[in-house]
C-alpha cells in the first residue's frame, strides 16, 4: 500500500530515496502519501503549501483535487488566498466567528 500511496503523490520512483535526497515538494508529498496510505475518508492539512515555492504548492493542490475526486473529504487551512480559491467550500474565521465565503467581508 506504500508504494501505491507514492504512486498516487507522483513519487513511485523514489521509493528508495532517503529523505535529504528529496526536495521539499518531495518531502511535503510523502507525507500526504502517509497520511492518504490507510484510504482515510477525511484529510487534514495544515499549511500544506505554506513552506513551498508556487510550482510544488500547485502540484500538492493537484493531489488534492484528484483525492477530492475520487470520494475523499480535504480540511485544509491556509492564509494564501489562492489556495484557498482552489477549494469547493471556503470558511473564514474572523474576530472569533466562522463566516462561509459567499458572506461579505470588511477587506474583500
Amino acid at each position: 500500500r506504500a508504494e501505491e500511496a507514492l504512486k498516487a503523490v507522483g513519487l513511485g520512483e523514489r521509493i528508495h530515496f532517503f529523505p535529504n535526497q528529496l526536495s521539499g515538494g518531495q518531502c511535503q508529498r510523502v507525507a500526504i502519501a502517509r497520511a492518504i496510505v490507510g484510504k482515510p475518508q477525511l484529510l487534514l492539512a495544515d499549511e500544506p503549501t505554506g513552506a513551498l515555492d508556487t510550482k510544488a504548492g500547485n502540484q500538492i493542490m493537484e493531489i488534492f483535487r484528484r483525492l477530492s475526486d475520487e470520494g475523499m473529504t480535504i480540511i485544509m487551512i491556509t492564509h494564501e488566498p489562492s489556495i484557498a480559491a482552489c477549494a469547493d467550500k471556503t470558511y473564514r474565521i474572523l474576530d472569533g466567528e466562522l463566516h462561509t465565503r459567499e458572506e461579505p467581508h470588511e477587506d474583500d
